[in-house]
């Protein structure tokens, strides 16, 4: 029967499976159990009665009735099973998936009618790919690389080597007996099914994403792959995680590969330090062009401004020269005078004095008159320009 390749452990009655039956007879090879002589189950029984009737015993046709009522007793009962927690029973009946049956106690016909096989649902099963680890008593755990399964070829037509792992169980969910009826080798199922997607997933991409940043990308890509195939086969295995292990190029030619990869670093540091110079750079200079656009626009909005006013006052003032000229050029005289000289020390000459007499005319300055600003202690008073003014 398909079953019995899958390990999954066959019940049939509360004994369990690979245990002796009610009548000493334990399964046999090739998943059945050996019915029992019932010509010497009844006379071991007639014995027994015999023994334990008074008078020697029964009839012959009584105890041969007792006996078969006895017998098909320790049959009916023979039909109770047990499934363990995290166990989930198959029900089958001539060999044909009825129901499932969860954990506890339950009761299905009878062998040959009926059998149980039982299968562990939350055991988490692991396959690697390119890679064995081998136990050794000394040295530990070590791991043998696989090549014929671990190297591929890319997208760009490169070599790649990949060592991964897959963690797969059964579906809860009806997925037992798919899994007991629809495979027969699930492990190598699996392990095929995982190197054929993986093998697809990197001939679409190229050796650069592969050996840097795609790894979780690959991941997903071969375990929703695997996922399809398998509900495709109705295995009832579900795929719970794709592991990448490792990912490097071939032996023989991974150093080169490493100074590619620390060329290609360099570069990548180069463009980001000179694209950060640039950042820094250029908005530097546009504000600089924008600050001197704007001195400008200022300079020029000052210098029409001060024209407009220039002219404006020119046009008054020919006007009133228009009107008196003597009295405006004598007004203008005396206004550029006083501005010439009001920041100036004077001395007013007298050119009519006497032979004898100097010249020099006392002359009381206002702004010495006025009381000096006091200044801050350690500070010096500023200077007053002195000139002399002749007239």
């Amino acid at each position: 029967m398909p079953w019995s390749n899958q390990g999954g452990g066959g019940g049939g009655g509360p004994w369990g499976s690979g245990s002796k039956g009610p009548w000493g007879s334990g399964p046999q090879p090739g998943g059945g159990t050996q019915p029992p002589d019932l010509e010497d189950l009844l006379r071991r029984s007639q014995d027994k009665l015999k023994t334990v009737l008074p008078g020697g015993g029964l009839g012959g046709k009584i105890g041969i009735a007792i006996a078969l009522v006895a017998a098909l007793f320790l049959w009916g009962v023979s039909g109770f099973f047990v499934v363990q927690p995290g166990e989930l029973g198959v029900v089958q009946r001539f060999g044909k998936y009825v129901r499932d049956a969860p954990a506890g106690w339950g009761y299905t016909w009878p062998y040959p009618i009926g059998a149980v096989s039982k299968v562990n649902i939350e055991r988490i099963n692991r396959i690697d790919v390119g890679m064995r680890i081998v136990d050794d008593a000394r040295r530990g755990s070590t791991t043998r690389d696989v090549p014929e399964e671990s190297l591929m070829l890319t997208g760009d037509e490169n070599i790649v080597d990949v060592d991964f792992a897959v963690l797969w169980k059964i579906k809860p969910d009806r997925g037992a007996g798919q899994f007991l009826f629809n495979i027969q080798y699930p492990e190598g199922t699996v392990k095929a099914v995982a190197e054929s997607a993986m093998r697809e997933v990197i001939g679409r991409s190229n050796i650069q994403p592969i050996l840097t940043g795609a790894r979780q990308n690959i991941e997903n890509a071969v375990h929703d792959l695997m996922q399809k195939t398998l509900d495709e086969y109705n295995s009832g295995i579900l795929i719970t995680q794709v592991q990448l292990q490792k990912v490097d190029p071939p032996t023989q030619v991974i150093d080169s590969f490493r100074d590619v990869q620390a060329a290609r670093a360099d570069l990548e540091r180069a463009q980001n330090e000179a694209q950060t110079y640039a950042n820094r750079v250029v908005p530097e200079a546009r504000g600089r062009a924008a600050q001197i656009m704007q001195n400008a626009e200022a300079y020029r909005e000052q210098t029409v401004a001060e024209a407009t006013g220039q002219t404006a006052r020119f046009n008054q003032i020919y006007e009133q020269y228009a009107k008196a000229p003597q009295v405006t050029r004598q007004r203008l005289y005396l206004e550029t005078m006083e501005r010439l000289l009001s920041g100036t020390d004077k001395i007013i000459l007298d050119p009519g004095a006497g032979a004898g007499g100097q010249g020099v005319v006392p002359y009381l300055s206002l702004d010495q008159s006025r009381p000096r600003p006091t200044q801050p202690q350690g500070q010096p008073l500023p200077q007053q320009p002195q000139a002399q003014q002749r007239r």
